[in-house]
């Protein structure tokens, strides 16, 4: 009973929509896990860059409309030299960079901010 009433209050709830803005590109931070040497990698939408044996493809970034450096949230794929298929493909956060992580032994992937020049 009470689950009912918690579940039914939470559909009853407006689902808050936030107005978003596409840049034209995003800065990226790599980690290699074995160096421990970090380095930012700037991309525009469509563009591609080479991480060791990884390429990665920056499809879109989107952040908070009017507030350029909110919180980014960008569309990748990235892929292994030698490997087919991708081992990321999707949205990553900014603010939740575990949310929606590439997994993968040597390397780590996430999103700085969105570019908008």
């Amino acid at each position: 009973m009470i689950r009912c009433l918690v579940l039914g209050a939470c559909l009853a709830l407006p689902a808050a929509a936030q107005d978003v803005t596409s840049a034209s590109g995003a800065v990226l931070r790599a980690l290699d896990k074995t160096s421990g040497h970090t380095s930012d990698i700037e991309l525009r939408a469509g563009q591609s860059a080479r991480l060791g044996n990884l390429d990665i493809v920056l499809n879109e970034c989107r952040y908070p409309a009017g507030n350029p450096s909110g919180d980014a949230f960008a569309e990748l794929e990235i892929s292994e030299t030698g490997k087919t298929g991708t081992v990321f493909s999707g949205w990553m956060i900014a603010s939740s960079p575990a949310l929606s992580a590439l997994e993968h032994r040597r390397y780590d992937v996430w999103v700085i901010r969105c570019t908008t020049s």
